[in-house]
C-alpha cells in the first residue's frame, strides 16, 4: 500500500512539474497597437487592451493563466486597474479564466451562455452597443451566426483599432477544418467585419494587418468554396480535392502548408453536409 501511494504522489508531483513548466514556458508579452491601445500575447492567443483614464478594458481574458500574468504585469503599461471586461465571443480557448482579471463590468453579446467559465455577464446586448470609457470609446458588433453564436467585433476609438477574433485574420489560413460553424454563415461574418469604420485590423491570433486585409480573407475563402464546389460537383473526392485545390495565391500565408488540406476538407465537409453540392 506504501508503494502505490509513493507512486501516486510521484505521478502527481510529476504533472505538478509539468503543468508548471507549461506556464513558465507560455511566451507572453504586452505590445502597443496605437495610442493607448494593445495586444496581450499568450502563446498563439491574443486579447486586446486598452488603456483610459478611467481604468483598463480588456477584450478577451484568454484563460486563467494567462489573465493572471496580464493582471500582475499591467505595470508596464499602466498603474490603473482592470475595470471592464469584453467577451468577443464565450469559446473556451478565448474566454476562460475571466473571473482573474477581477473587472466590476463583464460585457458579452445576448446568446452568450448565463456564465463563462463562472463569469456572469453584468452587461449584455443584441446588435450593437457602443460604451464611453475614460475618453475612449468601445464600438461592439454582433457578427451574426457563423463562427459561433455570440461573436461580436469591437472598434476602440479614437485610435480606429477594430479587434477580430477567429473570424479574420490578416493572411492567414482559417483555423484547421473550421470546426463548429456554417461556413456560409461565417462568410457573412467576414462581410459583417468589412461594414465597420476601422483602420488597424488587431485580431486574435496572427500579425496586426489593416481594413483591406479583410478583402483578402473574403476572397480566400470564396475562392476556397468555389473551387471546392466545383470539384465535388465533378465527382472528385476530399482527397482529390486535397491535392487539386492548391490556392497558390495564398502560398505566402501563415499557416498555408499546414491547414490549407484541413480547409479543403473542412469545407467539402460542410457543403455536403449542407446540401450545397446537388
Amino acid at each position: 500500500m506504501k508503494k502505490i501511494l509513493t507512486q501516486i504522489a510521484f505521478a502527481l508531483g510529476s504533472l505538478l512539474l509539468a503543468t508548471t513548466a507549461q506556464a513558465q514556458d507560455a511566451d507572453r508579452s504586452i505590445t502597443k497597437v496605437a495610442g493607448d491601445v494593445y495586444r496581450f500575447q499568450n502563446n498563439f492567443h491574443f486579447s486586446l487592451v486598452t488603456v483610459t483614464d478611467d481604468g483598463v478594458v480588456v477584450v478577451d481574458p484568454i484563460n486563467s493563466g494567462a489573465a493572471t500574468w496580464l493582471k500582475e504585469n499591467l505595470s508596464q503599461i499602466t498603474d490603473k486597474p482592470i475595470t471592464h471586461l469584453i467577451y468577443s465571443h464565450s469559446h473556451g480557448d478565448h474566454a476562460s479564466g475571466g473571473s482573474d482579471l477581477g473587472a466590476d463590468t463583464v460585457i458579452a453579446q445576448a446568446n452568450a451562455p448565463e456564465t463563462i467559465d463562472g463569469v456572469k455577464p453584468t452587461l449584455r446586448f443584441d446588435d450593437t452597443k457602443t460604451l464611453e470609457v475614460g475618453g475612449k470609446t468601445f464600438e461592439m458588433t454582433w457578427l451574426g451566426e457563423g463562427h459561433g453564436e455570440d461573436m461580436i467585433a469591437v472598434v476602440v476609438r479614437p485610435e480606429n483599432v477594430a479587434f477580430i477574433t477567429d473570424v479574420a485574420a490578416p493572411k492567414r489560413l482559417p483555423y484547421q477544418t473550421m470546426p463548429s460553424s456554417s461556413v456560409d454563415a461565417w462568410i457573412d461574418q467576414v462581410k459583417k467585419v468589412q461594414t465597420l469604420d476601422f483602420e488597424i485590423f488587431a485580431p486574435a491570433h496572427g500579425n496586426v494587418g489593416v481594413k483591406a486585409d479583410t478583402d483578402d480573407v473574403l476572397k480566400y475563402m470564396e475562392t476556397l468554396r468555389a473551387e471546392v464546389l466545383a470539384g465535388l460537383k465533378a465527382g472528385k473526392s476530399v482527397e482529390e480535392l486535397q491535392a487539386s485545390v492548391t490556392l497558390d495565391d495564398y502560398k505566402d500565408w501563415i499557416q498555408y502548408d499546414a491547414w490549407r488540406p484541413l480547409n479543403v476538407k473542412g469545407m467539402a465537409e460542410y457543403l455536403i453536409k449542407a446540401g450545397k453540392v446537388n
